[in-house]
């Protein structure tokens, strides 16, 4: 959006604003919940207060707003709202929420608004709502989520994929070269550049993320720590609607919301956690960590396709290279049926058909300008 013309993108935003004020009073009509209805009106609150702020700068570039009008889609959800209640949209709001929420973050009119933390507060309120929305008591709601994976499965997860990556591109590349010249030296040699070449490039693109996201969960945090200070009322009153979306009664949750923000230091860590979803303590993890780790992985896949070439020589070198990595490939196509619940055997011959595909390719290609060499 911040490539289109600024016209178009004020409009666009502004249309935005104005659906998503419309859901949000068609959600807060026919709650029953008046807590819940009350968080409905104070997000629908902000929304319009989000129009009026695309109204100014559609007028500062001479445009005439007009009067507000929600989008035929919007009007379609807000009566299915008002029919059927806001629990039947709840998930479709959610969704475009969370999918949005970051809509404003390289805009230029937005900098130094708070819109971007307001519309990813939003999003945080909303998917609280969805899981209150379940009307599972607590120790059912418990037994549920112990079936889920937990971190340790993410990085399991990460390992199996980071490996993977490794093997499919270092094979493709050895059966290319392989394919082109019967010098197993040379095999050896574009394994290893590839090697080496694939893993200190994962290690970079890894290192440079995680420190990116860590100097952008600095940067929000500093903007946490001035709002904090200088609007402390705007950020006890968006606590108080995270805690009403989360089940507290609105007294509750404006007792609990005050008192976190009278201690400043508690209330930057809970406003950090709550409001922007991030651990203060970690901010992403290590940078080092994560690109050593992601070099490591890249290696352990990539060298399994090399390994017979040390040893062996010519035709016999392919066919053991092309054996162990076959092996591999469906060990751990098997091994991420542990996150997917598939059977093993389906995704193992999957990844050990895409994995050989992709080599097949190359190797003829190789053979192909091998012989145009000759």
């Amino acid at each position: 959006m911040p490539g289109t013309n600024p016209i178009q993108r004020f409009r666009s935003n502004w249309q935005d604003e104005v659906d998503s004020a419309a859901q949000y009073h068609a959600m807060a009509m026919s709650e029953p919940d008046e807590a819940v209805a009350r968080v409905y009106r104070e997000l629908a609150a902000i929304e319009e207060k989000h129009a009026v702020f695309w109204e100014d700068q559609l007028r500062k570039a001479g445009i005439e707003v007009g009067q507000r009008k929600p989008s035929w889609r919007s009007c379609v959800l807000s009566w299915i709202a008002r029919r059927f209640g806001a629990q039947l949209i709840l998930p479709t709001v959610a969704t475009s929420e969370y999918k949005n929420r970051n809509d404003y973050l390289h805009q230029p009119e937005t900098t130094g608004t708070r819109m971007t933390l307001q519309e990813r507060n939003h999003a945080r309120i909303l998917q609280s709502l969805l899981t209150r929305s379940s009307g599972a008591p607590g120790n059912e709601l418990a037994r549920v989520e112990g079936r889920h994976r937990n971190v340790g499965g993410n990085a399991l997860r990460a390992a199996v994929l980071g490996a993977n990556d490794g093997l499919c591109s270092n094979l493709s590349l050895v059966m290319g070269v392989a394919g082109a010249s019967a010098n197993e030296r040379f095999v050896l040699l574009s394994g290893m550049a590839g090697l080496l070449a694939g893993a200190f490039s994962m290690a970079l693109g890894e290192w440079v993320s995680v420190t990116s996201s860590r100097e952008l969960a600095a940067r929000e945090m500093n903007v946490e720590r001035d709002e904090l200070a200088f609007a402390p009322e705007e950020e006890r009153e968006e606590l108080q609607l995270i805690y009403e979306a989360k089940g507290l009664t609105g007294d509750m949750a404006k007792d609990l919301s005050q008192r976190l923000v009278d201690d400043p230091h508690n209330a930057l860590d809970v406003l950090t956690r709550e409001e922007l979803g991030l651990d203060p303590q970690e901010l992403g993890g290590s940078a080092h960590v994560a690109a050593l780790t992601s070099f490591l992985l890249f290696a352990l896949g990539a060298i399994i396709p090399v390994a017979p070439f040390f040893v062996l020589h010519g035709q016999t070198g392919v066919l053991a290279s092309i054996g162990t990595s076959s092996l591999v490939l469906f060990g751990l196509g098997a091994a991420i049926t542990i996150f997917t619940g598939r059977p093993a055997w389906i995704s193992g011959c999957r990844q050990l058909f895409l994995g050989l595909a992709a080599a097949g390719i190359t190797f003829a290609l190789g053979r192909a300008f091998g012989v145009a060499l000759e």
